[in-house]
């Protein structure tokens, strides 16, 4: 196995019980396992939900952690989703602070050519709402960190399901 660290991917369906949540970013922090990325939400099955979760590691300290999340009572499945053909959006609004008309003019192209949506604008204000992957997003925050001077990021983190085809993230 390979020692190259990388951003690994899992889906984790889990009991959707008080305390899940804790246990399991409790195992990456007790083994000092450092999470990326973690979003849960429910299923079509309202008991069950289903995390998805990117942690920086190795091969070898990555088969670990599935081993440990196995072994969890509440885990019902884990799925290893670094390899597999997989869509992926992370959700990230974008505000755009003290800008000109003209820099609104600039956002607003912006917004078109990364094919985000404008949420909200005010006086001197723009707020972008993108969906789109985490590469995708990084470009459009250095686009804007290198045009303007006031911005604000929210990200939420990524969500992923196994893809019907073979078009892949």
């Amino acid at each position: 196995m390979e020692r190259e660290m990388k951003n690994r991917w899992i889906a984790l369906y889990v009991e959707n019980d008080v305390g899940v949540l804790a246990k399991v970013s409790g195992l990456f922090s007790g083994k000092s396992y450092n999470l990326r990325s973690l979003t849960v939400g429910t299923t079509e099955d309202e008991t069950i939900s289903r995390m998805t979760i990117c942690v920086m590691s190795d091969d070898i300290t990555f088969e670990q952690i599935k081993k440990q999340l196995n072994r969890m009572v509440e885990v019902i499945k884990v799925i290893d989703l670094t390899d597999i053909p997989i869509h992926m959006k992370e959700i990230l609004f974008a505000k755009i602070k003290k800008c000109t008309v003209e820099e609104k003019a600039e956002i607003f192209q912006i917004a078109q050519v990364f094919d985000v949506q404008v949420s909200d604008i005010g006086s001197d204000s723009v707020l972008l709402e993108c969906k789109l992957p985490e590469r995708r997003n990084n470009e459009l925050i250095a686009l804007l960190k290198s045009k303007f001077k006031q911005i604000e990021v929210v990200r939420g983190g990524a969500v992923a399901i196994e893809s019907i085809s073979t078009s892949c993230r």
